[in-house]
């Protein structure tokens, strides 16, 4: 399990310091520990601890936690950007409510059966992005009513 101090252990070996509105945004997150969040939201809840924190610095600073791996990025509907935070090492994918936004984990990755495809493409993997989109059956029932 991701603790704030594993998080500041892990700014340090990538030679980030944890600043005092870094802090707040890490602490946003944890806020909204299992759950995607917006960079707006994100911003908001900064802001109440650093009101003189700008949305640059918000945005900035989730670009630096994704890139180390602590937060993961994806896009829901109308291709809002949204942040989770990475809580364990288990590893896994989203399906997407393109409608309302709900997401919902998937303990499946697809990266297996397709490592003998990949492996003859003269070509290295750095990393992968899985997700499905589609309607939650809420979404689906107000379709039909």
């Amino acid at each position: 399990m991701i603790s704030k101090e594993s998080i500041e252990e892990k700014l340090k070996d990538n030679n980030y310091k944890l600043t005092p509105q870094r802090k707040a945004i890490i602490e946003a997150l944890f806020d909204c520990k299992g759950h995607f969040v917006t960079a707006e939201e994100i911003f908001i809840k900064t802001m109440g601890k650093y009101p003189q924190t700008n949305f640059s610095t918000v945005y900035r600073n989730l670009e630096i936690l994704e890139e180390i791996d602590i937060i993961h990025k994806t896009s829901i509907k109308d291709g809002a950007a949204v942040y989770e935070l990475i809580c364990d090492d288990s590893h896994h994918h989203h399906i997407i409510c393109s409608k309302c936004g709900k997401t919902e984990i998937i303990k499946f990755c697809p990266l297996e059966q397709m490592k003998i495809s990949i492996e003859d493409k003269d070509f290295t993997l750095t990393g992968h992005k899985f997700e499905l989109y589609g309607h939650c059956n809420k979404c689906k029932e107000k379709e039909t009513s």
